[in-house]
């Protein structure tokens, strides 16, 4: 197993743990790009913390109000995800439980 503490694994967007070699990963827009944010910045996530950020909020609400890691991470069911996520090991993942949001026309 690789070491968590190296330098050379870059750090999860959301949760600030270590994204290890073979660990599930994804690039999030932060604007989503449905919502104009094509070709716009993105951040590097674990997988479950990409599936969380999207059963958290829309689209709509991704584009509009969550759109920096640091927004991201004040949002309420997102700070008790962190805070719970941080606990595992870095090569964690799980179903994510919930619908996801933003699906439905509104």
């Amino acid at each position: 197993m690789s070491d968590a503490a190296s330098p050379d694994h870059p750090l999860c967007a959301l949760c600030a743990r270590p994204i290890l070699p073979g660990t599930p990963q994804s690039l999030h827009h932060l604007v989503p790009k449905l919502r104009g944010g094509k070709g716009g910045p993105t951040v590097l996530l674990h997988q479950i913390c990409h599936n969380e950020i999207h059963a958290s909020a829309s689209e709509a609400e991704l584009a509009r109000v969550w759109n920096t890691p640091e927004a991201l991470r004040r949002h309420p069911r997102l700070e008790k995800f962190v805070k719970w996520v941080r606990k595992r090991p870095p090569e964690f993942h799980s179903k994510t439980p919930g619908a996801r949001r933003g699906w439905k026309r509104r």
